[in-house]
C-alpha cells in the first residue's frame, strides 16, 4: 500500500451534468477547495444519479501534509459497445488513450450517463 495515498477526510460536491455531459463547474469547485483549505488531495469518487440527473463527487484528502494544486478534467469516451460480452478491452483502450492527454494523473473515476456515454474524470497535479 502506498502510504502517501492513505486518507481519512472527505468533501462532497454535487450538481447537474454540464451541457457537454462533463462535470463542468464542479471541477473548478474541487480545485478551489484544495487550494483554499491547503489539503493534499488523494482520491475522487464520482456517481451519476440517473433518476435525479445529478452528480455526486467525493474528494478524499489529507490534512497536515504539504498541499499541492490539482486539476480535475473530464474526457468523453463516447459510447462503448460490446461490454455485455464481458470484453472490456475497448473500454480499457479508450481510457488509456484519454489519459495520454493529461499529465501527472493522481487518480481517475468513470461514470456513464443515462444515454450510455462513458466519461472519465482525472484528478492530476496542476
Amino acid at each position: 500500500m502506498a502510504l502517501n495515498q492513505v486518507h481519512n477526510k472527505f468533501k462532497i460536491f454535487t450538481g447537474a451534468l454540464a451541457a457537454d455531459k462533463t462535470i463542468g463547474d464542479l471541477a473548478d469547485q474541487i480545485s478551489s477547495f484544495v487550494v483554499e483549505h491547503k489539503v493534499a488531495a488523494k482520491s475522487i469518487g464520482v456517481e451519476y444519479l440517473e433518476s435525479a440527473k445529478k452528480l455526486i463527487i467525493s474528494l478524499g484528502y489529507r490534512e497536515g501534509e504539504d498541499a499541492y494544486p490539482i486539476k480535475v478534467s473530464t474526457v468523453s469516451l463516447g459510447q462503448i459497445g460490446g461490454l455485455e460480452t464481458g470484453d472490456m478491452s475497448r473500454l480499457e483502450a479508450a481510457m488509456t488513450e484519454a489519459c495520454t492527454k493529461i499529465d501527472g494523473i493522481i487518480c481517475h473515476e468513470l461514470y456513464i450517463t443515462d444515454d450510455g456515454d462513458f466519461l472519465v474524470v482525472f484528478m492530476s497535479r496542476a
